[in-house]
């Protein structure tokens, strides 16, 4: 039964206001009925051309429709982490507006003449390559410091400018980069989520896993331009390249004292809190560092890791070792500043400037002689008792 409606068509100016009074009876009456409604009101040459401009907005509103359904999907597939595979052109995403080549496909063209590794792109080879040529292109306008790569210049200037906008939300401590953050967070969950192919040993950043798989294949990329050594990271280049410099950029802010790595700088300062925080479960000694420890340990074992490649004699530390092995090659690298003797250890360099000097910091309790060497005031001491 179709519904009756009163209409009140009231013409103002070049349009036409319809008001239904009465749509009680069919709520969900279709447009296209009030429009045969209202052009039964008009003349035939009018009716034609309001049909005509209703079909171009009909037409219009399915065109528009289609392409907002089109992006909804397309809106839909990015946002879920989709990745269309079949990308055959350099074409930005329609949605986030990135360019994607190879990135999908997996493919990487671009392979290293020097190791097995490839590259999805260019730029990532040769930032690669720079690894193996240690060229460092990118230099730091603060520092004067090199980098292999634009990323890590960038990463390094803000060790200039102390920006840290990573916090953390467990403690108050912030990063610069959000990898460090990450990496950060695990140390308070304990994750480890990445894992040695090779012994399965645990770890919480690819990094440490990346350095420790190279224990494994004894792979070392970093080497030394001023003598045959190689290293397997490139932190362990930087500290041994100071060893031919003798750079000690690190300084002890109670004394000044200066050191080529910050581990020893930080061993060193706590000789001056006294903090021992590895105890030995053996004796009541504690030590400063854990090598420290390591050594006591084998006083109580006997263990002798350490052999002499000459005369194969055995030792506790390779200090130790490393002494002992300048008795076979005469190396005397501890040269006395006021003559021209020089010493195989900075003990007894130490020893003989106190004969320029006359210092004599030994004091024997019993007769308050005062010695230049230990071994005088020991034997003073014997001779009293």
């Amino acid at each position: 039964m179709l519904a009756t409606y009163q209409l009140v068509v009231k013409q103002e100016a070049d349009t036409f206001k319809v008001t239904p009074l009465d749509l009680k009876h069919d709520t969900n009456e279709p447009e296209e009925k009030m429009n045969q409604l209202v052009n039964a009101d008009f003349p035939e040459g009018e009716k034609q051309h309001q049909q005509h401009n209703n079909q171009e907005e009909s037409g219009s509103n399915r065109d528009e429709e289609l392409k907002r359904k089109k992006r909804q999907e397309k809106i839909k597939d990015h946002s879920s982490g989709s990745k269309v595979k079949t990308h055959k052109t350099n074409k930005p995403c329609e949605v986030c507006g990135k360019r994607f080549t190879k990135t999908h496909t997996g493919d990487k063209p671009y392979p290293c003449e020097m190791c097995d590794k490839s590259f999805s792109n260019g730029s990532h080879l040769a930032d690669h390559m720079r690894m193996h040529t240690g060229e460092k292109p990118f230099s730091c306008p603060t520092c004067a410091k090199g980098f292999s790569s634009k990323d890590s210049l960038i990463k390094h200037i803000r060790t200039h400018t102390g920006h840290k906008p990573y916090v953390c939300g467990m403690c108050d401590k912030s990063f610069s980069f959000g990898h460090h953050l990450a990496s950060h967070v695990r140390t308070h969950t304990g994750e480890k989520p990445f894992s040695c192919p090779t012994c399965a040993k645990s770890f919480s950043c690819k990094g440490h896993l990346s350095k420790h798989i190279r224990t494994h294949t004894g792979d070392k990329p970093y080497a030394c331009g001023m003598c045959d050594k190689s290293f397997s990271n490139g932190s362990h280049l930087a500290r041994h390249v100071r060893t031919h410099t003798g750079e000690k950029p690190f300084s002890c802010p109670t004394c000044a004292k200066a050191f080529s790595t910050k581990g020893h700088l930080n061993i060193h300062i706590r000789t001056h809190t006294d903090n021992k925080p590895y105890p030995c479960k053996m004796s009541a000694k504690s030590f400063s560092s854990r090598s420290h420890l390591a050594s006591h340990m084998r006083t109580h074992t006997g263990e002798k890791p350490f052999s002499c490649p000459t005369c194969a004699k055995g030792f506790s530390c390779k200090g130790s070792l490393n002494k002992h092995i300048r008795t076979h090659t005469g190396n005397k690298p501890y040269v006395c500043g006021m003559c021209e003797k020089s010493f195989s250890f900075g003990s007894y360099l130490a020893r003989h400037v106190r004969t320029h000097t006359g210092e004599k910091p030994f004091s024997c309790d019993l007769t308050g002689r005062l010695f230049s060497m230990w071994s005088w005031l020991r034997q003073s001491a014997a001779n009293c008792s």
